[in-house]
């Protein structure tokens, strides 16, 4: 993916940090935080101005989504702020050392802050309009205006049927949907400061430019001054006008973002710029009737018609049914999918068709890429692949055989998740975990199984001194290895992958894709691969599929997909990519490519 800085921000400067502008809604000094008696954040300086964009960039653990929550009072427990002053707006009361009352008419009203886990931020058993009128409630709304208004947000925030939505629980929503609703609570009373704390990393690329946009909105209308907290560099290049960067709780480097993202000066920064996917091959935002490129198959499927199937060097064949063979010299598919649906009650009257006469193939070998924004179907189609769904028609084939929720498709097919830490048994051990899969299904004994673990632990790069600690002890990255690990216990030949890099930072991201591209060399894997991150697709798949409203729209080999969409809704998802339309406006810009 290419990173295009926001043009009109391309200042330069000497030095690797760039002194920060003077006033502002926020303005951060020598800010320190410790946990018990290890300090985690050193001296941290920060300005935001009105109106003004801030991107905070840093891997995990750099001290980014702490300095966040230091800088609104919501440390966890064992956390404080051991010296700084933290002020907002012109008064001249700090922030730092409020009690819990005064903390009370600051959030919300005056800070917005927008958490990264809308699974956790989210009250399971209140309606999704309900939380986001509380916000207004408490802050002077009256109840049934509050009611009104939060319906509006929740349109703001590009949900639709918001009236619909409002009455609904959180779990009936996707985790793109339940993200949207936490910007809408956020941006609620208009605040002077948002604080987003990776507010988009859930999000397919349509919808993350949606909140983006609203986010510009704020900026450009209310002054509003955007604190984001993000590991997407391509987001900050394209968004922020400022950014500043962590490393182990120290400011490295900071200033406009075009210097900063566009040539880096500390190592640190260059290395997460070299790290981002797809950065040299970005896929280009071409015109929807844009033909095929020159000596390309013409391979679109409509919904329905059959998909793509092609081997991992990229040759294609084109189906019109997907029952029949492929043809001399192809590759054999390993996943046959033909005309799937599945619908779900949303009511006593209403019913939403997820999935609607889906039909692909994926060769042994291969990655095949489903995308398309969050609701479009992707994500069920995988349970549906996987037997954990039961479709209403249509047939899924494993190698022929037909997949059902029994142990020998389990064996065969395995799925890795897309947060790591909620998919992994906090209560187990590392060496517990990936062994779970081989007791479930009685293979070897217990020396053997041991055995087998650490052949497993080692294959995805991760030390045998981890085997013994928990999940809570463990990186998202190492998160991530271990539910690699153990999806690949039982020998599956088909690995269903989830959105598995979208909660990782870049430098993480990258050698996560690079263990999954020399897992399938060596191993054969086939991969069915779930994602809105179009880098990452560039990279990790031979053949696309695009999904919108539960039909596939469009497939074929990546490149021709993404460098000549055919569909209308093919081009949208493409121009969206962060940097895409400043790229497109400024062709002779050469920032980051």
């Amino acid at each position: 993916m290419t990173l295009t800085t926001r043009p009109g921000t391309g200042a330069t400067t000497t030095g690797p940090v760039d002194p920060a502008p003077s006033g502002g809604p926020l303005r951060v000094r020598g800010l320190r935080v410790a946990y018990g008696d290890r300090e985690v954040v050193h001296g941290v300086d920060l300005d935001v101005r009105p109106g003004e964009v801030v991107a905070l960039v840093g891997e995990s653990g750099s001290g980014k989504s702490t300095t966040a929550h230091a800088l609104i009072g919501l440390l966890p427990d064992g956390g404080r702020v051991t010296a700084g002053e933290v002020t907002l707006g012109e008064g001249p009361t700090p922030l730092t050392g409020l009690l819990p009352d005064a903390w009370r008419r600051v959030r919300g009203v005056r800070v917005g802050f927008v958490p990264q886990d809308p699974g956790t931020a989210l009250d399971p058993v209140v309606r999704v309009g309900e939380q986001v009128a509380e916000a207004l409630v408490v802050h002077g709304t009256p109840r049934r205006a509050a009611r009104e208004r939060a319906v509006e947000i929740l349109a703001e925030v590009g949900l639709d049927r918001p009236r619909e939505r409002a009455r609904q629980y959180p779990h009936q929503l996707s985790g793109g949907m339940r993200q949207r609703v936490l910007v809408g609570i956020a941006m609620a009373c208009e605040p002077e400061l948002v604080i987003a704390d990776e507010p988009t990393s859930a999000l397919d690329v349509t919808v993350q430019r949606r909140v983006l946009d609203l986010l510009a909105d704020l900026t450009g209308r209310a002054g509003t001054a955007v604190l984001l907290i993000t590991h997407d560099l391509a987001v900050a290049a394209d968004r922020a006008d400022r950014v500043v960067v962590l490393k182990d709780g120290v400011v490295v480097e900071e200033g406009p973002a075009a210097r900063v993202l566009g040539a880096p000066e500390h190592p640190y920064t260059r290395e997460l710029v070299a790290a981002v996917p797809g950065r040299n091959n970005v896929p280009s935002a071409s015109a929807p009737d844009a033909g095929p490129e020159p000596g390309a198959p013409d391979d679109t499927a409509p919904s329905g018609a059959g998909a793509v199937a092609g081997t991992a060097t990229g040759t294609a064949v084109a189906r019109t049914d997907p029952g029949t063979d492929p043809g001399p010299g192809a590759t054999p598919a390993l996943l046959e999918v033909r005309g799937l649906v599945k619908e779900f009650r949303l009511d006593r009257r209403e019913r939403l068709r997820a999935v609607d006469d889906v039909s692909f193939a994926v060769p042994r070998g291969s990655a095949f890429a489903l995308v398309g924004e969050s609701g479009s179907g992707k994500s069920t189609t995988a349970r549906l692949v996987l037997g954990l769904e039961r479709p209403d028609a249509g047939a899924v084939e494993l190698d022929g055989a037909p997949v059902g929720a029994d142990r020998a498709t389990r064996r065969r097919t395995q799925l890795v998740h897309q947060d790591p830490y909620s998919s992994l048994d906090p209560r187990f051990t590392v060496a517990a975990v990936v062994e779970e899969p081989l007791r479930a299904h009685r293979v070897g004994d217990r020396a053997e199984r041991r055995e087998r673990v650490a052949q497993l632990l080692q294959q995805v790069h991760l030390s045998p001194d981890l085997a013994r600690r928990r999940p809570a002890e463990l990186s998202g990255g190492q998160r991530q290895r271990v539910a690699i690990a153990r999806a690949l216990a039982l020998d599956p030949e088909l690995l269903v992958l989830d959105e598995p890099t979208s909660a990782l930072d870049v430098s993480v991201q990258a050698r996560v894709l690079e263990l999954l591209a020399r897992l399938r060399a060596e191993r054969g894997l086939t991969y069915l691969f779930i994602s809105h991150d179009l880098g990452v697709v560039r990279q990790v798949a031979d053949h696309v599929g695009v999904m919108s409203d539960g039909r596939l729209v469009e497939t074929g080999p990546v490149g021709r997909v993404f460098d000549h969409p055919a569909h209308p809704y093919t081009a949208e998802l493409i121009a969206a990519i962060p940097g895409a339309r400043t790229a497109a406006q400024h062709p002779d810009r050469k920032d980051l490519t």
